[in-house]
């Protein structure tokens, strides 16, 4: 069943660079396929997803609500006589890519150069050239923010909070994650972890945030997570609607989703999960094949 399920997958995907994918189905593995050796890899955005689970969580200990001013966890990082927008903007925002800013920020490319060491202080003084909330802009700013959030909160990384709260129960032992200047978790990417890794991911979203009886993830938090929060304007079926820091696809499913083709991506109509680590730097979508080759099939 497992080869039967991905032989065409395989057989279209030889021009691209996949490393492994595994299949889950009502709970269980039913296909699995791996091009090298299954190590823990950069998941780069799929951290966002894990960053959004630990602001759902935060929400859920009442610590805070996606209506609060950003700006209040941060007095002293905020300009003189801030801004109007900046007054405005709230966590919600850092979640949807909806700041309001009209150019991406801490992308790999700037971060790696960049000479500011308080990147907290320096996204929060970059301009809003948008009112919060309606224009959507793929950035690292506002993930990044949301894990500050939980370190101001909490007084401990966001691998930390998410520790015994998410990593533990799933039987993740503690992953590496990419810091900022400061030595701080960084929500936007740069987290390690394997593709059964980010497979338990999905399942654990896919069970409404239940695992082995108990309740991990709030079950509000997965439901809003699961629908859609803003329109991105791009057209394609796997880019056109966002929620918070999932990105929404074709028939009700909905994904973490990581630059080169890691992806954990959840289909409730199938009861299953796609987990894939790849390194494509080309311009095929792994997504179409996904959705021609194995969807059918789940």
């Amino acid at each position: 069943m497992s080869k039967n399920l991905l032989d065409d997958f395989v057989g279209h995907t030889e021009h691209i660079m996949l490393n492994n994918i595994i299949v889950l189905k009502d709970g269980e593995k039913i296909a699995e396929y791996h091009w090298v050796p299954e190590i823990r890899q950069n998941q780069y955005s799929v951290s966002k997803s894990f960053t959004s689970t630990a602001i759902g969580l935060a929400i859920g200990e009442g610590l805070l609500t996606l209506e609060d001013s950003v700006i209040d966890f941060f007095p002293d990082k905020v300009p003189d006589n801030p801004p109007e927008r900046l007054q405005r903007l709230k966590v919600k925002h850092l979640l949807t890519m909806s700041m309001g800013h009209s150019q991406p920020y801490l992308m790999a490319e700037q971060r790696y150069t960049m000479k500011d060491m308080d990147w907290v202080k320096y996204s929060l003084n970059l301009p809003l050239d948008y009112e919060p909330g309606t224009h959507f802009i793929y950035s690292n700013v506002g993930p990044y923010l949301a894990g500050m959030i939980i370190k101001k909160l909490t007084n401990c990384n966001l691998l930390e909070y998410l520790m015994p709260r998410l990593f533990e129960p799933l039987g993740i032992w503690r992953p590496t994650w990419e810091t900022d200047a400061k030595g701080n978790s960084f929500g936007s990417s740069g987290l390690m972890l394997t593709v059964s890794e980010i497979a338990k991911f999905g399942q654990l979203y896919l069970q409404k945030g239940q695992w082995k009886g108990r309740q991990i993830i709030p079950v509000e938090w997965v439901n809003q997570v699961s629908k859609t929060q803003i329109k991105t304007g791009q057209v394609s079926p796997y880019n056109s609607e966002y929620s918070y820091l999932f990105w929404m696809g074709p028939n009700n499913s909905y994904r973490a989703d990581g630059k080169f083709g890691q992806y954990s991506i959840i289909m409730p109509d199938k009861n299953g999960v796609v987990a894939i680590n790849a390194y494509n730097t080309g311009q095929q979508n792994i997504l179409d094949y996904v959705w021609k080759f194995i969807y059918p099939l789940i």
